[in-house]
């Protein structure tokens, strides 16, 4: 309900008040100056005569609009005061907040990835900038109106060349998403976030926090004391594979844990994959570092060879056919003249069902006398992907584009971050190769699934200018 006050400057109309926080009230309004819906979050008049909370207030916004701009980071439009009370302009989401959504149990595994790698880019790059969340949890990841996620309220941020808030021993954040360090009042860090992600992940898969409790102080406790229950004994139905995942992920001590936010969720991924009901282990790939600009890129380490398109099998159901061995000794399959191709039934584990699926998997290529070999045909996207990306790196351009091109096809709808490092790929062999207009939709669906990167953005730049000059 509209109400009238005061409280807000002039320029924003219509307020309606539509949540209350820790340190004050947050409204809908209209800028009129702009024509847009807008949030404003405004202290508490009771607040408004401490100084420290003052100060903390004004150390959200600094640190939220240092980072502006950042893909899933609600943006800042204002800061200021009014009637000598401090307050925060921001867009403004509609579409409520995974808090709400988790009203409702435990969430869609393939969705919950989608938030959670959503969460995990704001909040590597907030670390990037030296910002440190401190309260991530499902009230603080707000949804747009197309379903995305936006980190918000960095209100207690500890932001690097800032004064600090406040000294060691003082807790700050919410009791059932605190790492251990926070709960014994030590210094909160960037490993500190991931704990709190982890713990958001456990929750949007299982419907329950890891060491939920009635009591604050015994759920803050456990994040201390206890080992970590394996998210498979839940009763949603979810995979051994995944405790693994967990157990690093909400380690106590800070350096056992996942480096950056996406890398934890690729492993949930990896772990889904790797639940799909496959009965085969295919070997690592070798972890690369990311590639300067304008450089060909192959894919996130620790992903195994065909872990991006299982983990497409593993939460939408679908299956990716996997080359065969011979059942009888195990080696690869002979060499013969025209094999058959054979049929595979493969069990894909989904949350609280299990569903076995047949698939025809094709026929190794024909080989000589030297032993069996793999035609592209029969290869991955992934595997294309890393084909067409050695090549690529020999300067052989026009050799990589047929396999790039059947990347794409292949990995097509699987998403980030495979589909993106196609999609780059082939975009920059067309453009080394001068087909600048045909580079673009490449580039631009890179761009799309990668925001966070400039690699794609700097390359869709050269077509752009190549195209019009």
């Amino acid at each position: 309900m509209t109400i009238e006050t005061d409280i807000l400057p002039p320029r924003y109309r219509s307020p309606r008040r539509i949540a209350v926080g820790g340190m004050g009230e947050i409204y809908r309004a209209t800028d009129v100056a702009l024509g847009r819906a807008v949030a404003v979050k405004v202290l508490s008049a009771h607040y408004a005569g401490n100084d420290d909370i003052r100060s903390r207030f004004t150390r959200e916004a600094l640190a939220a609009a240092r980072l502006s701009g950042e893909p899933y980071v609600v943006t800042v439009f204002d800061v200021g005061e009014h009637a000598e009370l401090p307050y925060t302009v921001m867009e403004y989401l509609g579409g409520g907040s995974l808090e709400e959504r988790l009203r409702g149990g435990a969430q869609d595994p393939g969705q919950a990835l989608d938030w959670l790698e959503q969460a995990a880019i704001a909040l590597d790059a907030a670390h990037r900038h030296g910002v440190v969340h401190r309260d991530v949890k499902p009230g603080n990841l707000l949804l747009d109106r197309n379903g995305n996620v936006h980190v918000a309220d960095f209100g207690i941020a500890s932001a690097a060349g800032m004064d600090a808030l406040t000294l060691t021993g003082t807790v700050l954040g919410t009791a059932g998403y605190l790492a251990p360090e926070q709960a014994q009042g030590d210094q909160a860090t960037p490993a500190s976030d991931r704990y709190a992600l982890a713990v958001v992940a456990y929750e949007l898969l299982s419907g329950r926090r890891p060491f939920e409790s009635d009591s604050i102080t015994a759920e803050a406790a456990a994040h201390v004391h206890q080992e970590v229950p394996p998210i498979s004994a839940s009763q949603v139905g979810l995979p051994e594979e995944l405790d693994a995942v967990f157990g690093r992920a909400l380690a106590k001590d800070p350096s056992r844990r996942y480096e950056t936010a996406a890398e934890l969720v690729a492993a949930l991924r990896t772990a889904f994959a790797e639940a799909a009901g496959t009965t085969r282990t295919f070997a690592a790939i070798t972890p690369v570092r990311a590639q300067p600009a304008q450089r060909p890129r192959a894919r996130v380490g620790q992903w195994t060879v065909l872990g991006a398109l299982l983990a497409l099998a593993a939460i939408g159901g679908a299956v990716a056919a996997i080359l065969l061995t011979d059942g009888g000794n195990g080696q690869k399959a002979a060499h013969r003249a025209s094999p058959p191709p054979q049929t595979v039934t493969t069990v894909v584990t989904r949350q609280g069902q299990a569903t076995t699926v047949t698939a025809t998997a094709p026929a190794p290529a024909s080989t000589g006398s030297s032993g069996s070999r793999v035609g592209p045909a029969s290869l991955s996207g992934s595997q294309l992907n890393d084909a067409g990306y050695a090549k690529m790196q020999a300067g052989d351009y026009a050799g990589a584009l047929p396999l790039l091109r059947q990347a794409v096809a292949k990995l097509n709808g699987v998403g980030y971050p495979t589909e993106a490092y196609a999609n780059y790929n082939l975009g920059y062999t067309l453009l080394q190769l001068g087909s600048c207009g045909e580079a673009i939709p490449y580039l631009e669906q890179a761009k799309r699934l990668e925001p966070q990167r400039h690699e794609p953005k700097d390359a869709l730049k050269q077509a752009q200018h190549c195209k019009s000059g």
